[in-house]
């Protein structure tokens, strides 16, 4: 078994600044600790690095932090950080990227934008230029903005896009689950009539804070699998996002060990039981979307 880790992220508080971190999280997840958590029983693997939100003037240097670890930690692309909503500073920092040869696309990080943000003319500008210089970009949303993923696929056909962790719809716990919603499926099955855009198998074992079972996420993958085909959906592990779970006495979260290979043979599981092409899944979809040679 070949896997390409299409959502893996790496930061080190010493190295960047991350506002956003707090918890567990806010400590080193880099190169030591990746090593340590591997995916077991593979033949090769490899990874996309997707940016992890730094402040927004340190963009540039953790594209060059992580390309200075790229080799040791098996990261053979990078998905930069990009604000597409500024005009010619925008268009400043994609020739910047242009640099550097494993960037193969930008993340706007948009769950934290109001609602139509993605619709407005200057990000709209913003993502032409993405696609002019032949990146990809990462849509991160929330459930409820999935419908401006696909009126922004509507405006820019020519930009590959993929949705981050099935746009992150409500999922319970393994004790509470949820079903997949009407508004979701409805808004997941409108964006996969837009041939350009893909979806990552990621992010599902955060949105449940770190506990789950099979039974309670594969409907969310099978309606993913049925609207997007076994061509346009990739795994990702999130890591170590979804590496944290919430405990039940205290509300902290902790880190735990081996979720990120329980997460991958549990989708490549699920692939080989639905008929799916489990190599496409986890190896040949993701080299494609991102041009890995």
């Amino acid at each position: 078994m070949r896997v390409v880790d299409s959502h893996l992220h790496l930061w080190d508080p010493e190295v960047l600044t991350y506002p956003w971190l707090e918890g567990e999280l806010d400590a080193a997840y880099a190169a030591e600790q990746l090593l340590d958590d591997r995916i077991d029983d593979v033949d090769e693997q490899v990874a996309v690095f997707v940016q992890a939100d730094p402040i927004e003037k340190q963009a540039i240097d953790e594209v060059r932090w992580v390309s200075s670890i790229a080799l040791e930690v098996g990261v053979v692309a990078i998905v930069a950080g990009a604000r597409l909503d500024r005009g010619r500073k925008t268009l400043r920092h994609l020739d910047e990227l242009g640099a550097y040869e494993n960037v193969v696309g930008v993340r706007h990080l948009l769950q934290g934008e109001k609602d139509g943000f993605a619709r407005t003319p200057k990000f709209i500008e913003g993502a032409r230029a993405v696609a002019s210089r032949g990146l990809t970009f990462d849509a991160c949303v929330r459930d409820h903005q999935i419908p401006d993923v696909t009126a922004l696929a509507a405006a820019v056909p020519e930009l590959r896009i993929v949705l981050d962790h099935l746009g992150k719809p409500a999922i319970g716990t393994d004790d509470a689950p949820l079903l997949p919603s009407a508004e979701w499926r409805r808004d997941i099955a409108d964006l996969a009539r837009h041939p350009q855009v893909h979806v990552k198998l990621s992010g599902l074992p955060a949105e449940a804070g770190g506990h789950w079972d099979e039974d309670q996420l594969e409907p969310f993958l099978d309606v993913v699998a049925k609207e997007f085909g076994e061509d346009r959906i990739m795994w990702g592990s999130d890591w170590p996002v979804s590496a944290m779970q919430v405990s039940d006495d205290d509300g902290a979260d902790f880190f735990m060990d081996g979720v990120r290979d329980d997460w991958c043979h549990t989708i490549g599981d699920w692939a080989a039981d639905r008929g799916l092409d489990s190599d496409k899944v986890l190896w040949s979809n993701a080299r494609a979307f991102y041009g890995i040679r």
